[in-house]
């Protein structure tokens, strides 16, 4: 496993767990972009996250971390029951203090 920043460690460990772990991760007006899909604040990120867990059943192993500009941008292996499984996914994250502001998703 990489070095990662405490906010993305703790995001990568609340996403084995639900929605309520993985929301307290982000900042109260936190926006969450995946799949086209754009979710804001907490509560939402919340549902977001209940719901592709309710969906698909996964495992994610980060392997590779880099900076771009004001992102933190970590490279991840996903396998599991989705669309496309396995796949390499390209999570951006932005910061405020300890918490996370900003994530996008992307191939």
């Amino acid at each position: 496993m990489i070095d990662l920043p405490k906010p993305i460690s703790a995001y990568f460990q609340a996403d084995t767990s639900d929605g309520d772990a993985v929301a307290a991760c982000f900042t109260e007006n936190a926006i969450v972009k995946d799949e086209g899909n754009t979710y804001s604040g907490r509560e939402t990120i919340r549902r977001w996250k209940t719901d592709s867990s309710a969906k698909y059943t996964y495992t994610v192993e980060p392997f590779a971390i880099a900076t771009e500009g004001d992102k933190t941008v970590v490279t991840s292996h996903l396998v599991g029951n989705f669309p496309g499984s396995p796949v390499d996914l390209r999570y951006f994250f932005v910061f405020e203090g300890d918490k996370i502001a900003e994530l996008e998703i992307i191939l």
